[in-house]
């Protein structure tokens, strides 16, 4: 069993930056694939970001690329999403997750956060 608290949400203007962070329980956190979905109202989940394991690997879906980046401290059992060059199409929950193996959409996460609510204002 495995519990995600996610920060950092919040409202910004379009071009701000964010940094959203989950702090996962538990003394395997290093075991886990880690990353972020979103999902705006009518839209369907995504996968914004991946990272794995060690942290060595990162992965994000194209809309993002150049703007966010994922890391991970697992001396600290945190993953972090750094969002920056904000667009209000960003504007949607976010969800922090937890995959044992893949973490994709179909199948879902073995584990998710409770979604943080972020605004990009034009």
């Amino acid at each position: 069993q495995v519990q995600l608290l996610e920060s950092g949400g919040g409202l910004v203007k379009a071009g701000g930056s964010l940094r959203l962070s989950c702090a996962a329980s538990g003394r395997t956190f290093s075991n886990y694939v880690m990353g972020w979905f979103r999902q705006a109202p009518g839209k369907e989940r995504e996968v914004v970001a991946s990272i794995s394991r060690s942290g060595s690997n990162t992965r994000l879906t194209d809309s993002v690329k150049g703007r966010f980046t994922i890391s991970r401290d697992n001396g600290k059992n945190t993953v972090f999403l750094q969002m920056n060059s904000l667009k209000p199409e960003d504007t949607a929950v976010y969800y922090c997750a937890a995959a044992k193996f893949q973490l994709t959409t179909t199948p879902g996460p073995d584990y998710w956060g409770q979604g943080t609510q972020v605004t990009v204002s034009s």
